[in-house]
């Protein structure tokens, strides 16, 4: 599925992001779909980390119920709108990685399904989330991110969208705003 259906029910912001813009990217390292440790407070320059909650595989069913849950479908539909535009964002000066909680290796599989062009990072071990203070959900006794999408410059985030909504067109989202700060 690369777009998401009409009137699925959209998330609220709850305030669940509001201390993160002018914080610091902590001191965390994840292990990425390329099988590398990424620590993600010495990553330098422009960064776009957009958190969501599982990529889907054509072979397992999805939780119970997962397209009722606001905010919750759409993950691959967002990978593919990163990776469609992901030469326009290196061409901004733009470095981009998706984050999850699922495993490195599940990871690899939506990565080669996909053909996705960046890597994804696994939070699998909630250390990234916990320190960022993120919102969270669980599903099916999995804990799972909630839609976040931070942009950080140097180490610090300059700028949060939460909640994300559609998420296969949040990616312009994203573009607009790294086009306009940087004017």
């Amino acid at each position: 599925m690369t777009s998401i259906p009409e009137n699925i029910p959209a998330p609220v912001d709850d305030g669940a992001c509001d201390h993160l813009r002018g914080q610091a990217l902590p001191n965390v390292t994840l292990t990425s779909s390329e099988g590398r440790p990424v620590n993600v407070g010495s990553l330098a320059g422009t960064v776009v980390l957009y958190f969501y909650p599982r990529t889907g595989r054509p072979d397992r069913p999805s939780p119970d119920g997962w397209a009722q849950i606001p905010g919750a479908l759409g993950c691959t539909p967002q990978a593919c709108a990163f990776r469609d535009h992901h030469r326009e964002l290196t061409d901004l000066g733009v470095q981009v990685f998706g984050v999850s909680t699922q495993d490195s290796g599940y990871q690899q599989e939506a990565v080669d399904r996909l053909g996705i062009s960046f890597e994804l990072l696994s939070d699998e071990n909630l250390a990234l989330a916990q320190a960022l203070e993120l919102p969270l959900f669980t599903v099916e006794g999995v804990t799972l991110n909630k839609r976040v999408t931070l942009i950080a410059k140097d180490g610090e985030i300059q700028k949060v969208f939460y909640p994300v909504f559609p998420p296969d067109d949040h990616v312009y989202e994203v573009i607009d705003w790294l086009k306009d700060s940087s004017r």
